[in-house]
């Protein structure tokens, strides 16, 4: 896992916190060529291959079936996820709510249009799309929750709370945190 340098106020190694991964989601609401264009900016965008996600219900208002693809994710992770990362908080002007935060530390934001991000250029027969970013932060030991053999519980002390989770985007990402506390 690479680590984004921080000024942490641990001394503790397994109290750092570190991004574990960032997931870029584009719904598109329909299955066949809009969906291909948003896999195909995706891919450019984040240099990896994208998957389609499929509807879980249908919807008939919106002309949705259930079991349609209707949107594409990439997961990254490491350093990949680190630059990727900061190249998104730029088209937003690195500016994230308090209220993007989850009960975990976690936090998500929105882009309106691809061609925000820095290095990004517009290709007419692509169009424009806007996607969802949800960063999850995990710290040292975290795989004993995920591992096969030997499952366990992670200690309440050991999670993250949203507090350590702003600290490290406003410390180590340079961040800035508007809204209401």
């Amino acid at each position: 896992m690479a680590v984004v340098e921080t000024v942490d106020t641990y001394e503790n190694p397994m109290k750092r916190l570190r991004v574990a991964k960032v997931v870029i989601n584009i719904s598109v609401g329909k299955s066949g060529e809009p969906l291909q264009r948003a896999m195909r900016v995706l891919e450019d965008i984040t240099g990896h291959k994208s998957c389609q996600r499929k509807a879980k219900q249908s919807i008939r208002n919106f002309g949705i079936s259930r079991k349609e693809p209707i949107s594409c994710i990439v997961t990254l992770r490491g350093l990949d996820a680190i630059t990727f990362l900061k190249r998104a908080l730029e088209a937003v002007n690195n500016q994230i709510s308090h209220s993007s935060f989850d009960r975990q530390g976690n936090f998500a934001f929105g882009i309106r249009e691809h061609i925000d991000i820095p290095g990004t250029t517009y290709v007419p027969e692509l169009g424009i799309v806007g996607m969802d970013i949800c960063v999850s932060f995990e710290k040292p030991g975290y795989r004993v929750k995920r591992r096969r053999i030997k499952r366990s519980n992670i200690s309440r002390r050991h999670i993250i709370t949203p507090e350590e989770g702003r600290y490290f985007v406003k410390n180590s990402l340079g961040v800035e945190l508007v809204g209401a506390e």
